[in-house]
């Protein structure tokens, strides 16, 4: 589970239906990548970083720096 994207959401306070909706995807979508069903797109991790003004590194896990 990807849960630096969950709370870059959490944080953001938008609504998971927002966060899709910026991102052009549906809500259960977002819900697969965030639980790793389904891998995520480049360009939607590149979407969510700017969105969240943070690193893809820190989305996915791999760096605990949000920046």
């Amino acid at each position: 589970m990807y849960q630096n994207i969950e709370a870059e959401i959490a944080r953001s306070r938008m609504k998971k239906s927002d966060v899709s909706k910026a991102l052009g995807v549906t809500h259960k979508t977002l819900n697969n990548w965030i639980d790793e069903k389904t891998p995520i797109t480049g360009e939607a991790l590149l979407m969510m970083s700017k969105l969240f003004n943070c690193s893809v590194d820190y989305l996915l896990g791999l760096d605990n720096k949000t920046a």
